[in-house]
């Protein structure tokens, strides 16, 4: 027996501007000091004083959320009983929100206890997740992760529990991203639709995402890193994310996650940038080995005219670091 998991999700152009029909008392708004300073924060507040709904921001989660991070902001949710939590920022900040909830929720639990066999009983919040990049895709699944700076190693948690009430995907939110932050996240949301689309628990429910997703990052990744005000190639980036995260978030991933997890752990670079060095090698391994999946994400993605699959997986693979190398 398998669950789909997904959030509402409201999408597209003045999206943010639902929250004005949200119904609540207190919101707590997780995010980071630099999204905070750009006002983020304020744009996220304005429709919620519509709504009637009283904030207040935890703005100190560092990328790659530390656990320490999470229990001070689940120590002020505390102080402070919304009934709403949003993660406002990458995925970081959603990854530190989740957990947040879930400490709030569980005062009892530690934060690496988080497990889809433990009950959180979620009861007193709801959570919103609004990214303001396109890769992660965190407001779309039920995982998180934080990580262990004395142990300098990322913990992967999950819970159904922890899937967002609602996602969030407005594209001007990403408008004002730098090129290489674009990239970066842009090369995640790859990584997650091709190894989504091979793990061995993908589906009839998550196939068809994660070949979406896939041919939207090769359309439009390019176009949004050289020209950030591309609201057509910002949409379909925003959408290919959230669609890559519904589709891996119901499969599973794969080795260059692995490995691209332990590799920024230990030396505290970017995560997508971490996965997608990864990913291609993994490809051409597993292609050697005689996989022939790659050759469908390679002909969806309109990167490969060839009959024969493993020629077409080859073209996937070529394709994936000419795309790299051009961003």
């Amino acid at each position: 027996m398998w669950f789909f998991n997904s959030p509402e999700i409201v999408f597209g152009e003045d999206a943010l501007s639902y929250l004005e029909q949200i119904e609540g008392e207190r919101a707590l708004i997780v995010t980071d000091p630099t999204l905070h300073q750009l006002g983020f924060t304020e744009r996220v507040e304005r429709p919620l004083q519509a709504a009637q709904i009283a904030t207040r921001v935890f703005a100190e989660v560092e990328p790659e959320p530390s656990i320490q991070t999470v229990q001070r902001g689940a120590a002020l949710a505390a102080d402070f009983a919304p009934d709403w939590i949003i993660g406002l920022g990458g995925g970081s900040a959603i990854d530190a929100a989740k957990a947040i909830q879930a400490l709030y929720e569980r005062p009892d639990l530690e934060p690496e206890a988080i497990s889809p066999i433990i009950p959180l009983g979620i009861a007193r919040t709801k959570l919103i997740a609004i990214p303001t990049t396109s890769g992660t895709g965190s407001e779309a699944t039920w995982a998180l992760v934080l990580t262990d700076t004395a142990e300098k190693r990322k913990i992967a948690l999950a819970s159904r529990e922890l899937v967002p009430r609602l996602a969030i995907v407005d594209p001007a939110l990403t408008r004002d991203l730098p090129a290489r932050i674009t990239a970066d996240t842009g090369l995640d949301a790859l990584t997650h639709a091709v190894e989504g689309y091979t793990s061995t628990w993908s589906s009839d429910f998550t196939e068809g995402l994660c070949l979406k997703a896939c041919q939207l990052v090769f359309r439009y990744l390019e176009r949004a890193v050289v020209d950030g005000h591309d609201m057509e190639a910002r949409e379909h980036l925003a959408n290919a994310a959230s669609i890559a995260g519904l589709g891996f978030g119901n499969a599973n991933l794969g080795l260059a996650h692995a490995m691209g997890h332990s590799f920024g752990g230990l030396f505290k670079q970017p995560h997508g940038r971490c996965v997608a060095l990864f990913l291609p090698y993994i490809m051409d391994y597993t292609l050697n080995n005689g996989y022939t999946r790659y050759a469908d994400l390679a002909r969806f993605a309109g990167v490969s005219q060839a009959a024969d699959d493993l020629a077409a997986g080859r073209d996937l693979v070529q394709a994936t670091r000419d795309l790299q190398a051009r961003v």
